[in-house]
This record gives structure tokens, C-alpha cells and sequence, in this order.
């Protein structure tokens, strides 16, 4: 299981697997040929298919500047590994290949070759299942912040400290912009209203709303957020987090703690599941994202282990079957409202399983191997390709 450090980055929107991803491949393929003269891109199956909205053509153009950079989208093709599969290729003065490189993007960020989980990653953690990371903080008396402590990097809290304040800076910024969301769809920015609406009112649920909108919105709008576990669900954390801050005082440093707490949900999701909308829908993205908040939240009120499994569960197991059918391939309808409402459902996930006493008969080890055969089974129209769903009302002849 990977460390924290893989799950949660910092980076530009408006998509972690079509905008991040791709990226660093560029930059790792950039390095390795720096003499070619030339690239060329492949873009496969949804890489091609939505690449346009999220901005892939761009960001690999700008990472391999001032290089001539040729596109080639492929959305026919549909790699077996992942259906976010690209080449790269370097060419020389006379028009050859120097050189290739079959990558792809898996999800959150992360890039792997096929056979490989992770291009540059390596198992952090000795565990790989809720069960046995629990099994290990009963015999050792300890929680699961105890746990990150113990076998991530030394620095790992630290790490944390930065992603708080990167994801604090986003709603801050998301808050105080009024720009029109870039692209067709001329979407309004919302946060700023929705804050000032709570302002006058105080209700919780309106600063959760608040909060998720702006970060999302500077997500869309290919500003730096963070993937908490995508870009394309970076307003869910920020949003419950900083509205529990504001609203009930938590600190910082608790914050920090909710935040190792759910990096354990969001780095065994990458390692049993998927992160990934083109491979299991946004039951992946924004379904993952409410298990994370839940379980971080159930934390932060005093849960216990299996009160705070449960909470993860239960986030998860109620978005089961959640389609990626952004309009246009933009991040942005239904993404951003849905990311306001993955914030207040993580917080009534966390609610309902703190009146219980954490037994339970669906576990979230079993739930996220049933997410991830859910989202397999989904029609590929309804997998981040922008053929079907909620994007069809948005066809144009």
C-alpha cells in the first residue's frame, strides 16, 4: 500500500487523471529524451474521448514546450489495462522514433505501465486491508493516526501540514473569485453566494456547501487544488473539513490527524479498487472522496475504530453505481454541485454510524471489492467518456 504522499498532491485542475496524470508523464518522457526534436501524443479511449475539456492536449503541449507537440486522439481504441492509455513518442531530425512509452492514468494523479500499479511508487505500508490495519491497532493499542506515524515517511505529517494548508488556500481563493468557470457551459461561480447566505443564516450545512463549491470551482477552473483521492472530487474534504473547523473549532493540528485518517481509506481504495471515473464512475471519485471525509470526520468525534470503518463504508456504499457523465468533458456539471453534496453525506455517514456501536455486517474492505466490480460492469458511456448520462442532454448536432 502506498504512502499518503501519492494520494494526496498538489497540482493544477481540472483533472487528476486526464490533467495530472498525463503531465507527469510528459515531464518523466521529457527527461529521458531531451534531444528529440519532436513528440507525438496517442491518446486512447477516454483520454481522447474527454481529453479536450479536461485540458490533456494542452498540458502535454505546455510540458514539452517549446518542442513541436502533434496530438493524435484515439477515443476508438481502448487499451485492456485502463482506458486512460497513452504513447509518447520522441522524434529525431530525420523523422524517427527515438523512442516510446505506453503509460497510463490510473486515477488521483498517478501514472503506471501496464503490469505496474504505480510508475515511481512503492508499498509504504505492510498492510493492505481495513482488517488488518485495524487487527494491527488493537494488538498495539493504537489508532490509526498511530498507524500512518508508524510506517509512512518520517515527515509524513509534515507532508500533511501542507496538503491542509494547500486545500484551506483553495476555498479561501474559490470563495473571493467571481470569473466565469472557463469553457461552453458559462458556468457561474456559486461559492461566494452560498458563503454569504450562510453568514446571514449560520447553518453548518450551508458552510459545507459553501466550502465544497469553492474549492471545486478553482478545480474547474484549472486552479491548484488538491486530490483528496482526484481533482475531479477536491471539494469534498476541504469542504467538510474547514466548515467543522469554522462551525464546531476544531484545530489545525486535529485537522491534520482527520487527514491521515482518511488518506488510509483513500490509499486502500487505490490499492484494492479504483480511483479512476473512466474505469469505475464517479462512485470512485466522489463515492471515495465521501468515505474518506466520513471516516475523518467519525475520527475527529471521538469514534472508534470500527465506528470510523463504518463511516467509510457507509460514504462508499451509498454511491455505488455513480456515473462519470461530465457535460462537454468539463469538470464541471455535475461534478462541482456533486462535490457539495459528498461533503454533507460524508458528514451524515459519520453521524449515523457514531449512534451505533460499529458492528455492522458489510464491511468496507468487502464494499470496496463490490465498488470496484459495480463500476467494471458500467456501460463505457457512463465512465467518463461523455457519451451518455447527464452529458447526452448536451449533445449538439
Amino acid at each position: 500500500m502506498e504512502s499518503l504522499k501519492e494520494l494526496y498532491k498538489i497540482g493544477n485542475g481540472p483533472s487528476s487523471s486526464h490533467t495530472m496524470g498525463p503531465q507527469r508523464a510528459a515531464e518523466q518522457f521529457k527527461n529521458k529524451y531531451p534531444e528529440a526534436v519532436s513528440y507525438k501524443a496517442h491518446l486512447y479511449g477516454s483520454l481522447a474521448a474527454t481529453g479536450e475539456g479536461h485540458l490533456t492536449d494542452y498540458i502535454i503541449k505546455k510540458t514539452l514546450e517549446p518542442k513541436e507537440v502533434e496530438i493524435l486522439w484515439r477515443e476508438d481504441i481502448v487499451k485492456p489495462y485502463h482506458p486512460n492509455g497513452m504513447m509518447l513518442e520522441a522524434i529525431d531530425a530525420d523523422g524517427n522514433v527515438m523512442g516510446d512509452w505506453t503509460i497510463y492514468s490510473v486515477g488521483g494523479g498517478t501514472i503506471a505501465e501496464e503490469g505496474m500499479r504505480n510508475a515511481g511508487g512503492n508499498d509504504t505500508y505492510p498492510h493492505s486491508t481495513m482488517e488488518e490495519i485495524i487487527a494491527w491497532c488493537n494488538q498495539n493499542n493504537k489508532n490509526f493516526v498511530d498507524y500512518v506515524k508508524t510506517y509512512d515517511d518520517a515527515d509524513i505529517m509534515d507532508y500533511l501540514v501542507t496538503i491542509k494548508d494547500a486545500m484551506k488556500k483553495s476555498v479561501e481563493d474559490g470563495l473571493k473569485a467571481t470569473e466565469v468557470i472557463p469553457g461552453k457551459l458559462n458556468l457561474e461561480r456559486k461559492a461566494g453566494y452560498f458563503y454569504k447566505q450562510y453568514l446571514a443564516k449560520k447553518q453548518l450545512n450551508t458552510l459545507v456547501y459553501a466550502y465544497a463549491l469553492a474549492a471545486s470551482e478553482q478545480n474547474a477552473s484549472g486552479y491548484v487544488i488538491v486530490t483528496a483521492p482526484t481533482c475531479g472530487s477536491a471539494g469534498v474534504l476541504p469542504g467538510i473539513f474547514f466548515a467543522m473547523k469554522d462551525y464546531e473549532g476544531y484545530t489545525d493540528e486535529q485537522l491534520v490527524e482527520a487527514l491521515a485518517v482518511a488518506g488510509i481509506v483513500g490509499v486502500l481504495v487505490k490499492r484494492n479498487g479504483s480511483v479512476s471515473g473512466a474505469e469505475v464512475g464517479c462512485q470512485g471519485e466522489v463515492g471515495v472522496a465521501c468515505a474518506m471525509a466520513a471516516a475523518a470526520i467519525a475520527y475527529l468525534k471521538g469514534g472508534s475504530l470500527r465506528q470510523i470503518e463504518y463511516a467509510a463504508e457507509i460514504g462508499l456504499e451509498h454511491h455505488l453505481g455513480m456515473t462519470c457523465d461530465p457535460a462537454y468533458g468539463y469538470v464541471q456539471i455535475p461534478c462541482i454541485e456533486r462535490n457539495a453534496m459528498g461533503a454533507q453525506r460524508a458528514l451524515d455517514a459519520a453521524n449515523y454510524s457514531l449512534l451505533t456501536d460499529g458492528e455492522h455486517q458489510v464491511t468496507f474492505d468487502q464494499i470496496v471489492k463490490i465498488m470496484d466490480e459495480t463500476g467494471r460492469d458500467m456501460m463505457d458511456k457512463y465512465r467518463e467518456t461523455s457519451k451518455g448520462g447527464i452529458a447526452k442532454l448536451f449533445f449538439t448536432c
